[in-house]
């Protein structure tokens, strides 16, 4: 996708962190943007600082696990602005603990959000997309959809999701003959309140969980904040997603240095090798 200046992209989980980013990122490059959040006061904040020209901005609130709000945000997105160029299914959220201590409701939260919300954009936007003269999807994922994260399960397996939904989607348009492109977003650690997501749970979410584990729990959650502390800017992040959209690249990843753990986790699967807690690469620069 070569041409932004004009264009329109809709950006889920767009009021803070990577959305944020995004939307500003895209904003600088002369798009109309359809902020999406399911957080009224974030929204509202981060739509007032892209609001130098109101006529190129719009907030939607939208919780991207339900699929009608989803058909609600493109039908929001056409009013506004007559189509849709460039879609960021974005929105992520996270929980922590061993996975038999999760309960059905978080397994429902975080799968509703990370994959399901994928999922819908897709179904609610590639039929827009496809009408256009070029178009792009990008999905965000995470170095946790290509390297297993222990203690935070349920988010490991929505994003390895994230993944092979992206892959199969390329595949696909591929096989129709479109021009729409797709980019897989796999960030390590960066700057956002995604440890913070709790924030955000639905009153229907219990969790469940012993002493021993919840303090162990506690302990995991206070070194991905510092990792993330330490992280990457999210605008740095958000640069590389224009890069790679401008040029067509279905890879984004934003820690190089990270590679070599997706290598060493493939070697040992082509190597029938068994899974081993590897962590070099993946923290040590971070803390």
């Amino acid at each position: 996708m070569r041409n932004f200046d004009g264009r329109v992209a809709v950006i889920t989980g767009a009021a803070s962190g990577i959305g944020l980013a995004l939307c500003k990122a895209f904003y600088a490059q002369g798009m109309k943007l359809v902020m999406a959040d399911i957080e009224k006061d974030a929204l509202d904040k981060a739509v007032s600082l892209l609001s130098k020209d109101p006529d190129r901005v719009v907030g939607v609130l939208c919780d991207v696990s339900d699929a009608d709000s989803v058909d609600n945000l493109a039908k929001a997105a056409l009013e506004s602005f007559g189509a849709v160029h460039l879609v960021c299914n974005n929105a992520g959220v996270v929980t922590g603990g061993p996975s038999w201590e999760q309960t059905h409701e978080q397994w429902e939260w975080v799968l509703g959000v990370n994959l399901w919300g994928v999922i819908n954009g897709i179904r609610s936007f590639v039929p827009i997309l496809l009408e256009q003269d070029e178009a792009h999807i990008v999905n965000t994922a995470s170095m946790a959809g290509l390297v297993a994260l222990p203690m935070a399960t349920p988010y490991t397996v929505t994003k390895h999701a994230v993944v092979g939904l992206s892959e199969s989607l390329l595949l696909e348009l591929e096989i129709i003959g479109s021009t729409i492109g797709v980019s897989v977003l796999c960030p390590g650690w960066v700057k956002t309140s995604l440890v913070d997501a709790q924030r955000n749970k639905p009153a229907y979410v219990r969790t469940d969980t012993s002493q021993e584990v919840g303090a162990f729990t506690e302990h995991a959650r206070d070194l991905m904040q510092t990792l993330i502390g330490n992280g990457m800017d999210p605008d740095t992040v958000a640069g590389q997603v224009v890069d790679a959209v401008s040029n067509g690249r279905f890879w984004i990843h934003t820690h190089q240095e990270m590679k070599g753990a997706i290598s060493a986790r493939f070697k040992r699967c082509v190597e029938s090798e068994n899974p081993q807690l590897a962590l070099e690469g993946l923290v040590g620069g971070n803390i």
